[in-house]
């Protein structure tokens, strides 16, 4: 097991605090290994093997289990005074659940962690059951970072580690055996099929899988590219396939939720506001564009914008459009007091100084960046860092 220190230094803190531990993010992404790893460090603290209960919901003898069913099964478990640590991986699976762990937190002296594929796992809705007793906790695909360690000991050249991981992602299953192209794109297609029948297609009955399929190959298309649910629409019209607005904004939010997509939107520089029209959507990991679409270097540009946005999300920044004007910034993050701002390109253009020139156009002191392939631009240029992508994403 290769360890992932940033998820057990966040989650450390919170050992034995009274709140319930939720961490949730695509399916695969690792959340599995990190209770692992969490069980790994109680051990380390001196909890015995036997204070820890676990459970999966995804395994076939606990699966359809109802609520009750569930709170019975955990407490058959409990037969002591002792501290009680318990780990419910998968736990939307349940219905109802969030009632379940709430009465146990109020019964007993344990300490809960929580898994879970759907982004309602940490909504506003689960405040409602939870009484504000949780933390959570975004689990995401590997950062290059992480990739790097999967990948040691390595003969490959930093260089080729970097064009690997972009045309790979970062599947932990993926990176931790060392697949070629063609195997990690065949993991990737199994995966994303796995969410989509299990999380999408059967929880929300969809019947018609070829419009939905098809609505997910525009956004495939048109990752990191803004368009609207009616733009959706007039393209399947095009195509003589009748779709409405409304399943159209049901079918984002399911894929949303499933951590498929990332919703991105736009942020008024001057107006400090959020604007509620021309949204971006990116991919909960890069693999999921190549691998069900085949690999294609005029995808770079959006696979390079959506590696960096990830990036920003792994750092705990909310991410946003920015909107300066008629100028469009990459990204916008915040967090707390901190903001950053971030462009994003290939190569800088000799003949061009758009990108700096939009960030320059912002008058104030936050860091700004150009993001780029570009070895020979790296540099300073009033101001801003021009850096590039493999620095970038190891915090150089």
């Amino acid at each position: 097991m290769i360890n992932r220190p940033d998820y057990i230094e966040k989650i450390s803190k919170f050992i034995d605090v009274p709140i319930i531990k939720i961490l949730a993010g695509i399916r695969r992404c690792g959340k599995s290994t990190i209770f692992e790893m969490i069980q790994n460090e109680l051990l380390a603290r001196g909890i015995k093997k036997e204070q820890m209960i676990v459970r999966n919901y995804t395994d076939v003898e606990l699966s359809g289990l109802t609520a009750n069913e569930m709170l019975a099964d955990v407490k058959k478990d409990i037969t002591s005074n002792d501290k009680y640590y318990l780990f419910l991986d998968e736990l939307q699976e349940i219905d109802g659940w969030e009632k379940v762990v709430n009465q146990l937190m109020e019964q007993g002296n344990i300490d809960i962690y929580v898994t879970g594929s759907n982004s309602k796992l940490m909504s506003s809705e689960i405040a409602t059951y939870l009484s504000g007793r949780y933390v959570s906790i975004p689990v995401y695909t590997l950062s290059f970072e992480e990739y790097l360690s999967f990948m040691r000991p390595s003969e490959l050249p930093a260089q080729q580690l970097l064009e690997n991981y972009i045309k790979m992602g970062g599947f932990p299953l993926i990176a931790a055996n060392k697949l070629d192209t063609q195997s990690a794109y065949q993991i990737v297609q199994d995966i994303y099929k796995a969410i989509v029948t299990n999380d999408i297609i059967r929880r929300h009955r969809i019947n018609k899988q070829d419009l939905f399929d098809r609505v997910v190959k525009f956004i495939l298309d048109n990752m990191g590219k803004t368009f609207s649910a009616n733009s959706i629409v007039k393209f399947l019209r095009s195509e003589h396939r009748k779709i409405s607005v409304e399943t159209i904004y049901n079918y984002l939010k399911w894929l949303e939720q499933a951590f498929i997509i990332h919703k991105c939107q736009r942020y008024d520089v001057i107006g400090k506001s959020i604007l509620k029209t021309q949204e971006k959507y990116y991919l909960g990991d890069v693999s999921l564009k190549y691998g069900l679409m085949g690999y294609n270097n005029t995808m770079l540009p959006a696979v390079i914008e959506n590696i960096v946005y990830l990036e920003l999300r792994r750092r705990g920044y909310e991410v946003f459009i920015g909107k300066n004007q008629t100028q469009e910034i990459d990204f916008i993050a915040q967090k707390q007091d901190d903001k950053v701002y971030v462009q994003v390109c290939v190569h800088l253009p000799p003949e061009s100084t758009r990108e700096t020139d939009n960030l320059l156009a912002i008058k104030d002191n936050y860091p700004k960046y150009v993001v780029t392939l570009d070895n020979l631009a790296v540099g300073n240029v009033n101001g801003v860092k021009i850096i590039h992508l493999a620095d970038f994403l190891l915090g150089k």
